[in-house]
């Protein structure tokens, strides 16, 4: 193959990835994570060439070889944080956030008085926002009554440095957040960012997690939260997935989604407001 990289003055030119390439990494990507590039090839080469010079690949083909011959997980790890946009912040899609505050918390909150244990997923959760400021809610609407109450929630994502950076939890934060929140539950550093509190941070669980793989952690779910991430997958492989979280959510919970998402028409679930379902 002939490569950019190969001309002098083509340094800093994207690699080119032939067509047999190109399909073979779809194929793996889409199997392996349900990611769907088949439209993605400049983000591919554009994304990813610079790296892979880098590590001293000499061609996309030698790249592909490599990762279908040895699943290496480092290059694993390079390929989702290249061609996957861990774009988050606080308070986003803030009308969802509001039916979460003033429907469905006080709802799950009456359904285990006597339990007192609150089981909620937070599906893709990228570098943390979305699980930290569901915990924030929770523990405005229980107040003094939280530390009688188990709401940790889990929190799962497939990039590694997304997880990284959502366990450090230091944010630059938007003007969104309420300046009571900051006070409460952030400890502001010398440079301007925030700090997660430990009360907010010991009350997520953050875990690696393929959403390809079977569903099968110890509770089932009051509410999954799954936004924003089903954007990359075809139609087969979101339906697929939306059967496993109705299979992982408890009768009367919740699936929430992005505004930007739908779900099929012949979806199980049952739509309560905007990008809401229930089972």
């Amino acid at each position: 193959m002939t490569n950019s990289e190969n001309k002098g003055s083509g340094q800093f030119s994207p690699m080119t990835i032939s067509d047999a390439d190109f399909k073979r990494l779809v194929s793996f990507v889409q199997s392996t994570y349900g990611i769907d590039l088949s439209q993605k090839r400049q983000l591919i080469t554009g994304r990813l060439s610079t790296a892979l010079k880098q590590k001293g690949y000499k061609s996309f083909s030698d790249f592909v070889n490599h990762l279908l011959k040895t699943k290496d997980e480092s290059e694993m790890t390079l390929l989702l944080n290249k061609l996957t946009t861990n774009y988050t912040f606080f308070m986003r899609e803030q009308e969802h956030l509001d039916y979460f505050q003033q429907q469905i918390i006080p709802e799950i909150v009456r359904r285990h008085q006597k339990d007192k244990v609150l089981s909620i997923w937070s599906a893709g959760c990228s570098t943390g926002e979305e699980p930290y400021n569901i915990s924030m809610y929770l523990y405005d609407y229980l107040g003094t009554q939280a530390e009688q109450w188990d709401t940790r929630l889990l929190a799962t994502d497939i990039s590694a440095q997304a997880l990284a950076a959502a366990k450090r939890g230091v944010y630059q934060l938007p003007d969104t957040v309420p300046a009571a929140w900051k006070k409460k539950y952030f400890v502001q550093e010398p440079d301007g960012r925030h700090t997660v509190s430990p009360a907010i941070k010991k009350n997520v669980i953050f875990q690696t997690f393929n959403l390809m793989d079977p569903i099968h952690f110890r509770r089932k779910f009051d509410v999954i939260f799954c936004r924003n991430v089903m954007i990359y997958f075809d139609q087969p492989t979101k339906d697929a997935l939306v059967r496993r979280f109705y299979d992982a959510t408890v009768p009367g919970g919740y699936l929430l989604i992005s505004y930007s998402e739908n779900l099929n028409q012949n979806t199980a679930y049952r739509r309560v407001a905007a990008a809401t379902f229930q089972k």
